[in-house]
């Protein structure tokens, strides 16, 4: 046998015991690596959105007590057989399929008009929330400002998070962060696997805490002049939401909204090593509970006559307040949606808005029909979709719905 032979037995010797070293004593971060590298392959996308509380670490927001059911009808409305969008005809089951809706709530006048579940989810099934998770990260934030736990939008990211001097988040205020004007550097883009997103994926299945990868953003531009999404201000608030309260994000979750909205089942929210929420998208609900945080906000943060969060701050999440959160075409902006306090604002009426999630998740709520809708999927065509077409079709949906109803 050659030198040259003995030393690549060698090092493929070497190599394994590495291999078998790395999943016996990290078994669980190399079994979540896996899970978030194959997380969106077609075959299996829905059911790891259903598996998410089970596949990563979690806590645990408690179901209320006193749980408070949606009332359902005896005679469901239909859907419309097809939607308009632009100059095309869309068949809606077509499109539900299509989009792979794994869950579908219409709530007008605080009634289940139509419920549907398809690719084995059924109304107890939790379905994981991505983004939509921070629009209650923002009602949890003006809770907190409410009780005085948080002075001002005004102070800054560094006032709370001293460890953030230095960083991309030095000097940047809140409230910059709130709108997604933060100025940090990030690639958002999920079809890119070196994207910032996805390098923050893999970092997270390994068990990394968030607030080290947090800290090593830098700063891009001006903040408060450009609206960039950068879904780690989210996870930025997080941590001020929990310094600031004292409590982790699952405890103050559970005594000032999930308890007393009445959820109906437990909420999971998957943590990181150091036991921090993922706050930019970790949380796992049911869609009828999805639909109670939406029609809390419909109803201007009031839940049974209970001012829950304050009517002021739903008004301030909702209302872009300067010229690069319009909705419209703005500078350099991939969408023509505006934007407030983490809630999304349709271009083309006023009054909607939104929380969203990538791969097709949606809490749509019209103030002038008196309607929410939750639409929960697990769209695996969505990474490659940089132009906005599936929002734009699921938006254009949810106003042919609309039109059934009148306020």
């Amino acid at each position: 046998m050659s030198i040259l032979k003995k030393i690549g037995l060698a090092l493929a010797a070497i190599l394994g015991l590495i291999i078998v070293v790395v999943l016996l004593f990290f078994r669980q971060e190399s079994y979540q690596l896996y899970k978030v590298l194959t997380f969106f392959d077609a075959k299996t996308i829905s059911e790891n959105f259903k598996s998410a509380k089970n596949i990563f670490p979690t806590t645990t927001v408690p179901k209320s007590t006193h749980p408070h059911p949606f009332i359902s009808v005896s005679k469901p409305i239909s859907l419309p057989s097809t939607f308009q969008y632009e100059d095309s005809t869309v068949n809606t089951q077509g499109y539900l399929d299509n989009t792979l809706t794994d869950a579908m709530l219409v709530i007008h006048r605080d009634t289940i008009r139509y419920e549907y579940y398809a690719n084995h989810f059924t109304r107890d099934d939790h379905h994981i929330s991505w983004s939509m998770a921070k629009s209650v990260i923002s009602a949890l934030i003006g809770i907190a400002i409410e009780e005085g736990k948080i002075k001002s939008i005004e102070q800054t990211v560094t006032d709370y998070l001293p460890d953030f001097v230095g960083t991309g988040y030095d000097q940047v205020r809140i409230k910059d962060v709130l709108q997604m004007s933060s100025g940090v550097g990030f690639n958002e883009d999920y079809g890119d696997f070196s994207s910032d997103i996805n390098v923050m994926g893999r970092y997270f299945a390994l068990g990394m805490p968030m607030r080290e990868f947090a800290k090593r953003l830098k700063r891009e531009r001006q903040p408060g002049t450009f609206n960039h999404y950068v879904s780690i201000d989210t996870q930025v608030l997080g941590m001020i939401l929990t310094k600031a309260t004292g409590q982790s994000i699952t405890a103050y979750m559970s005594e000032k909204l999930w308890t007393p909205i009445g959820a109906e089942s437990d909420a999971y929210w998957i943590v990181d090593k150091s036991g921090m929420e993922f706050a930019l998208g970790g949380l796992n609900v049911t869609a009828r509970d999805y639909a109670k945080i939406g029609q809390l906000f419909l109803d201007t943060g009031r839940w049974l006559g209970k001012q829950l969060v304050p009517e002021k701050w739903v008004v301030a999440s909702i209302t872009p307040d300067a010229p690069h959160l319009m909705p419209g075409k703005r500078a350099n902006a991939m969408r023509k949606d505006g934007y407030g306090f983490q809630w999304w604002l349709p271009f083309g009426r006023k009054n909607e808005f939104d929380a969203q999630g990538i791969y097709g998740q949606f809490i749509y709520i019209d103030p002038d029909k008196d309607m929410v809708i939750v639409k929960l999927s697990s769209n695996y065509h969505f990474k490659h979709d940089s132009t906005g077409f599936f929002h734009d079709h699921e938006i254009a949906l949810y106003r042919k719905i609309a039109e059934q109803f009148k306020k």
